[in-house]
């Protein structure tokens, strides 16, 4: 296993070992069996390591029993911020591009933006985007009419709004979620 490899299982079984209560009845020597047999997997999760996600496991896939490493970052990934919603919004930008897009930077890394169901889920467990905000999948309909989602907490609550596509803003980020 290559040094990088083994600096990043650390790093996971430590987070892992400091946040229990995100993953009850869940034993490290599991998920580090898992992640040993999967290295792209490892990649992955060192792509969402290196832009700010802080990767944790969450639970599991009821119906494959894979683990859900989400990011749970304390607010959006810092260097996954000042993004719009998706390609077709960045392509639409005449001026004042940002460098990216949510959809397209999380298809690059290999993850997918939570829904907002895991996003709420993803409350349950810490207090995450009390002063950031993160985009989430948008349901076809509202995309088509030029919209997308995205989610706080703010006033001990859990906030999904809307935005044009195309907008960004340099406290929203996404956070993402793979399945090992």
């Amino acid at each position: 296993m290559k040094n990088n490899s083994i600096v990043l299982l650390n790093t996971l079984k430590s987070r892992f070992e400091k946040h229990p209560q995100r993953h009850l009845n869940i034993d490290w020597s599991d998920v580090e069996a898992r992640l040993n047999k999967q290295p792209q997997k490892l990649a992955i999760l060192q792509a969402m390591e290196d832009t700010g996600g802080e990767p944790d496991v969450i639970g599991r896939d009821q119906s494959t029993g894979e683990f859900l490493f989400v990011d749970c970052s304390p607010e959006s990934p810092k260097g996954r911020r000042s993004v719009c919603y998706d390609p077709e919004a960045l392509a639409s930008r005449k001026e004042h591009k940002p460098k990216h897009s949510a959809i397209g930077m999380a298809a690059e890394m290999g993850i997918d933006l939570l829904t907002e169901e895991q996003y709420y889920h993803l409350q349950t467990l810490d207090t995450f985007d009390a002063k950031t905000s993160s985009w989430i999948q948008t349901p076809e309909n509202i995309r088509n009419l030029g919209g997308a989602l995205f989610c706080d907490y703010r006033f001990d609550t859990v906030f999904t709004y809307h935005n044009g596509a195309e907008s960004y803003y340099a406290a929203r980020g996404f956070r993402g979620m793979i399945k090992v």
